[in-house]
């Protein structure tokens, strides 16, 4: 069945992924009050890279070797973001005796002007050892590893399946 998916399908899909996986990201951020870690956040530059190489790639609906090219870079960055993932698992189970990934906001905006602290909180202020949450066990890193791994699979997937456009 999934060999009949046409890779702009497929490609839709993962972008309408990432987005869920993005949106509830922030939801735990805003409505839930988890503040990001620095970690937290490449992981979601990763995943937001990978849900825009997706979208660029259901827009185009590539032929194979259009296809190969885009789940070639989906691949890359799902790597990139689930070692960044592998590594806070790491911390996480192994927690090191500083906590802090980086100093706090009340700490930023007491020690730096507004100009300075702004492009500091787009880099995430969590501590990157800290278990806020958990689902099944597993931690927002856990899960994060776990859809990075799925995401590779599924590029690695489209870069070799016969069939399908």
């Amino acid at each position: 069945m999934l060999n009949t998916l046409s890779s702009r399908t497929v490609f839709l899909g993962l972008f309408a992924v990432c987005v869920g996986l993005l949106g509830f990201g922030l939801y735990l951020q805003h409505v839930q009050g988890l503040e990001p870690c620095p970690m937290c956040i490449m992981q979601r530059y990763a995943l937001a890279a990978v849900g825009v190489v997706g979208l660029v790639g259901g827009l185009h609906g590539p032929g194979r070797t259009g296809t190969r090219i885009y789940a070639g870079l989906i691949g890359l960055l799902a790597l990139t973001g689930g070692g960044v993932a592998a590594q806070q698992t790491r911390l996480q189970l192994n927690p090191p005796g500083l906590a802090e990934c980086g100093p706090g906001l009340e700490y930023l905006m007491e020690s730096f002007p507004l100009t300075q602290v702004l492009p500091m909180l787009f880099r995430g202020a969590g501590d990157c050892s800290a278990i806020d949450w958990t689902f099944l066990g597993l931690s927002i890193a856990n899960w994060s590893l776990v859809n990075f791994v799925l995401i590779a699979a599924l590029a690695g997937w489209l870069l070799f399946r016969r069939g399908g456009r």
